[in-house]
């Protein structure tokens, strides 16, 4: 007989010699060294392939006490070797009906830590083949636990997500059906090993109206608030075609239902978090956990109010405003996110939201509120400074929803926060643009006080004035020339002195001194800036001997990236063309007023 097979077959004949010891003794006799004993044994049956004989010793009636004690020392190598074995089938049987036989068998304290530090301990790539294989057992153990199962569930719960979270969530449709971590296994296995713990509490609660042991449903919700933040608030949750159950939709579905079951549905979809005290002394720690509840609860909204998880329960008695009330909480924790699958979320949010509501609807006292504030600003960051176009471009009709839901008086309002607050001449630009649109809705269509007369004389203070006199970037701010000039055209030509309904006429003055000269100095200043570069330029070019030659370019404040002679005099004379375009739309402003006022003063003579 070769030596190995000798070997294993004296560690087979050790733990039957362990195990006759033991069972002439009581239970109270075990000592630590026959733990150590057993162990050892059972783990060399196990390492060299004996898992056959093993079973049998675990199995056997007599030996249940000595399993019940000792069992859980096996819990590690056992798992060990299920990996190991994982080629040769009969060999992997047998150490999975190990596992079952110890879950049924052992003591449920003892083993309950021993599965628990086992899923504590693995990393990388074998934490969910761990969770997976582990995840029955443990189970199993919990509903044998009599004193403080709540704790326990709940430990295993947070231990398994904590487990989970470092693994990237698959976003991609080739991603989530690869699995290649098993994550997506994973999360459709957590949702069934919570099942009977949810169903204990919703019995619990129907027999007891008024059910007091509430730990057992806090730690449940505290599963469903970690997996509203980790991997549903970073998941892709559209439909994909080609796959048939999206297993995060599945997994979000499931979560909705246990917060209906458990009756917090309604009270976390309707929480209004700001303010709230922390239980944690430590400052950091209690930011930490506010910023992870609010994470939790925009997930949670979005899941309803997107994709309509759960709204077969969910009461029509709310107006669509208050809904955008209670929503742009969780849409400003969005918007504030940079991850593109986070931030998707919140935009979709708001446009669902505003989706429910008519336009003119909304009230302008919502603007009192600063959600409805902080919101259009960080869209305006999205407009300005995410780098995924599309994003951009949807923001920039999701801000247009928004503007145009208020009352005139709302739009009046947020156009003011918005010029003074947004720091982006594009966009300070495209809300003139909405400001003459409103001024020619009340000229034509329907009169309101908001963008005539004195308020309306208000805003094109703002309007109609350069940031820094002669001295403002003529070239970074051309954009919101052009529309401050384009309004100003629009009022001239639209609104006769002698009527004078917009108020524009006795304020030209002011308007000529604040805006008109400045410009013209600036456009003078700049013109003359970008042709001495022009001919610099030229100049170089014909000393150099190689035209192609790499240098840099400052415009409008910010050095350019490397580029030859050529691309500079290209950028150069585009800004030459900007400042033609706006001194001819300047030219034709200034022709049109001395028209009207000509006109006018005939008609009074």
């Amino acid at each position: 007989m070769p030596e190995e097979q000798n070997q294993a077959v004296m560690a087979v004949d050790e733990l039957q010699a362990i195990i006759q010891r033991c069972q002439i003794l009581e239970e109270a006799d075990f000592k630590g060294e026959d733990f150590n004993l057993f162990l050892v044994a059972g783990q060399k049956c196990l390492e060299d392939g004996y898992a056959a004989q093993l079973l049998e010793v675990i199995q056997n009636e007599k030996n249940k006490v000595i399993i019940k004690n000792m069992g859980w020392n096996l819990i590690s190598p056992l798992v060990r070797c299920i990996f190991l074995y994982e080629q040769e089938d009969d060999k992997r049987e047998h150490c999975l009906k190990i596992l079952d036989q110890l879950a049924q068998l052992c003591n449920p304290k003892e083993l309950f830590l021993g599965l628990l530090e086992q899923i504590e301990q693995t990393s990388g790539e074998q934490v969910c083949q761990t969770v997976l294989l582990l995840l029955q057992p443990l189970q199993t153990v919990l509903l044998k636990l009599q004193n403080k199962k709540a704790y326990s569930v709940g430990l295993s719960l947070a231990m398994i997500m904590n487990q989970l979270t470092p693994l990237p969530v698959p976003y991609t449709k080739e991603q989530i059906q690869e699995d290649q971590f098993g994550l997506c296994r994973c999360c459709s296995a957590v949702v069934d090993f919570a099942k009977p713990f949810v169903n204990e509490v919703v019995k619990n609660m129907e027999k007891l109206p008024e059910y007091n042991d509430m730990e057992l449903k806090e730690e449940l919700v505290k599963f469903c608030m970690k997996s509203l933040k980790y991997p549903l608030l970073t998941a892709h949750l559209e439909q994909l075609e080609g796959i048939e159950e999206h297993p995060f939709r599945r997994f979000a579905a499931e979560i909705i239902d246990i917060l209906w079951d458990t009756r917090e549905l309604m009270p976390l979809v309707f929480m209004h978090r700001k303010g709230k005290s922390s239980h944690w002394e430590n400052q950091e720690f209690a930011d930490i956990e506010q910023q992870n509840v609010a994470d939790s609860l925009a997930c949670l909204s979005y899941l309803m109010f997107v994709h309509h998880f759960g709204t077969d329960s969910f009461p029509v008695v709310f107006s669509p405003s208050y809904l955008l009330q209670c929503n742009m909480t969780h849409i400003e924790v969005l918007l504030k996110r940079t991850e593109e699958s986070v931030l998707s979320k919140g935009i979709d949010l708001f446009e669902s939201c505003l989706l429910r509501m008519e336009d003119n609807s909304l009230l302008h006292q919502y603007l009192e509120l600063r959600d409805f504030i902080n919101v259009p600003q960080d869209l305006v960051k999205v407009m300005t400074l995410c780098p995924i176009e599309h994003m951009r471009q949807k923001s920039l009709s999701i801000l247009q929803m928004f503007i145009d839901k208020f009352d005139a008086e709302g739009k009046y309002t947020l156009f003011k926060c918005l010029l003074k607050t947004s720091n982006h001449a594009g966009v300070e630009g495209y809300i003139i643009k909405n400001i003459k649109d409103q001024i020619h809705l009340s000229l034509t269509e329907c009169d309101n006080i908001w963008f005539t007369g004195h308020h309306l004389i208000s805003l094109l203070d703002l309007v109609l004035s350069l940031p820094e006199g002669a001295e403002t970037d003529l070239l970074q701010n051309s954009d919101r020339i052009m529309a401050s000039l384009n309004l100003l055209r629009y009022l001239v030509i639209k609104d006769c002195e002698s009527d004078n309904q917009t108020g524009v006429w006795p304020m030209l003055a002011k308007i000529e001194q604040n805006f008109l000269k400045p410009l013209h100095v600036g456009l003078n200043m700049s013109k003359a800036h970008y042709e001495a570069e022009i001919k610099s330029k030229k100049e170089n070019r014909k000393e150099a001997s190689n035209s192609n030659t790499i240098c840099s370019l400052t415009v409008s404040g910010e050095k350019m990236p490397a580029m030859t002679t050529e691309m500079q005099l290209q950028v150069l004379h585009s800004a030459l063309f900007t400042f033609d375009l706006i001194e001819s739309v300047l030219a034709r402003v200034e022709e049109l007023i001395e028209m009207k006022t000509k006109a006018a003063m005939n008609e009074d003579s």
